[in-house]
């Protein structure tokens, strides 16, 4: 059987659209969709209104840049497992597009790009949490959690969750518990999220010796934790309408409830031995977070009345 070990090495990329395409693979342009999904969102929140242009763009700039640092630097500390993993094969890395060295002075130099860009722009609180999100993706996630607990995910990703506070303190200069609130969103969404993709990969990561939930549990066990997750996160979201207005609290409320079906039927077909379809859970959860923070944009760009605590 020929696998990527025994496959020829390409060379390095020499044509300037195939350098760009590889370090394009190196940054995740399709992790990075996250980002723009949730730190718009956050800074309108934050400004209850539409901030500066300015500073939206350029917050944006140094958040994609450190996104891409935390990517191109994962891809290095990696690359052996991308290279066994058929969803990975395609990575530079490992189809030696681009040298290992080159990669980890391109995720280095984002990073330190991304600290210049958002304190010159936004303020030190901003720069200092992107440099702590890269740090903490690259050694507390990557070369600690990821290999050595089924939990990795759920604790790695907070890594994830940081363009919400990263946002909320370019616009404030501070961090408050809104920006919590939404952190938290993100953390208990990650998990229901990358659940349904393992379910669906179990094999390529037991393959790679990647501990995921899925390859060390039972599938109704994993069901059943997807579901645990999605309720956190459904009542977690409803934590932010006092903060908001009605359009936040009517979206969070049912989109919620839709997700909350969809992860209690992916359960219901695991314990019935049926065929559970978990991509299909995928899927519809980048559509979950969309729409919940497409929601708290429109609300606040538009200034609706917020409702405010009960008391």
């Amino acid at each position: 059987m020929t696998t990527t070990l025994d496959a020829p090495r390409q060379q390095y990329a020499r044509r300037p659209a195939e350098l760009l395409k590889a370090y394009l693979g190196l940054v995740k342009p399709r992790v990075i969709e996250l980002l723009l999904v949730t730190t718009i969102p956050a800074m309108l929140l934050a400004a209850r209104g539409i901030p500066s242009p300015l500073l939206v763009l350029s917050t944006l700039v140094g958040g994609t840049m450190a996104a891409g640092s935390a990517n191109a630097l994962n891809c290095v500390v990696d690359a052996d497992i991308d290279q066994v993993m058929k969803r990975t094969r395609a990575r530079p890395l490992v189809r030696h597009t681009v040298s290992n060295r080159h990669a980890l002075v391109f995720g280095i130099a984002l990073g330190a790009g991304s600290f210049l860009v958002l304190w010159l722009t936004a303020n030190l609180l901003a720069a200092a949490l992107a440099v702590a999100t890269i740090l903490f993706y690259v050694f507390i996630y990557t070369m600690v959690l990821k290999r050595r607990t089924a939990q990795n995910i759920v604790w790695g990703g907070a890594a994830g969750c940081m363009p919400v506070v990263i946002g909320w303190a370019g616009v404030t200069g501070g961090l408050d518990w809104p920006a919590l609130v939404m952190f938290g969103v993100v953390f208990f969404w990650t998990p229901p999220h990358t659940w349904s993709l393992a379910m669906k990969y179990k094999d390529d990561y037991e393959r790679a010796g990647v501990p995921m939930l899925p390859v060390v549990a039972e599938p109704v066990a994993v069901s059943r934790q997807i579901v645990a997750f999605t309720w956190l996160m459904v009542v977690w979201s409803l934590l932010l309408v006092p903060a908001t207005g009605w359009l936040y609290a009517a979206f969070a409320l049912a989109t919620g409830v839709w997700f909350l079906v969809l992860a209690h039927l992916l359960h219901a077909r695991v314990k019935r031995g049926v065929p559970a379809k978990p991509m299909h859970l995928f899927h519809l959860s980048n559509t979950y977070l969309m729409l919940v923070f497409v929601a708290l944009a429109v609300d606040s760009a538009l200034g609706l009345p917020v409702l405010g605590w009960p008391w």
